[in-house]
């Protein structure tokens, strides 16, 4: 099976329903959240940041900074709730024009929200909206025609 993006060359999971996953494989320019696990910031930090260097034999190298050198949105990420999806629902979050599920979220809460490539997403509201928001984001995934019903 051949795949035109070269980010979801896949390694395929399998489900108790049948249905194959694809998984991320992270790729040069990614954007993904992390936890940093041997170096500063402290160890244990939720990090939005952009892959430097990514191949299977040694760990990918991160930055918090753009191919320019502005920090822009990278960086650690404090407060908030992190959980993950599939690298299918990212990239519908990522999407341009924007997703419609982030965008009717949007007009009703107030909340900051960081959405990797590699599935992780983190949101940051008031106490009951981080549970709103998450909530409606989960259960986005599996809605058929989501977008017509909003």
């Amino acid at each position: 099976m051949l795949f035109s993006d070269s980010s979801l060359l896949s390694s395929f999971l399998p489900s108790i329903l049948g249905i194959v996953f694809l998984q991320h494989v992270p790729c040069v320019e990614d954007t993904v959240l992390g936890i940093v696990v041997d170096s500063k910031p402290d160890v244990g930090t939720l990090l939005y940041a952009r892959m430097v260097k990514a191949n299977n034999s040694m760990n990918p190298e991160l930055s918090c900074t753009d191919a320019s050198g502005e920090t822009a949105e990278f960086g650690p990420l404090k407060d908030g709730y992190m959980f993950e999806t599939s690298s299918g629902l990212s990239r519908m979050l990522l999407s341009s024009p924007t997703c419609p599920v982030i965008e009717i979220l949007g007009k009703k809460l107030s909340f900051e929200i960081a959405i990797g490539l590699n599935g992780r997403v983190w949101v940051n509201a008031s106490s009951p909206a981080t549970v709103v928001v998450s909530n409606a984001i989960i259960n986005s995934e599996f809605r058929v025609g989501l977008s017509k019903e909003l």
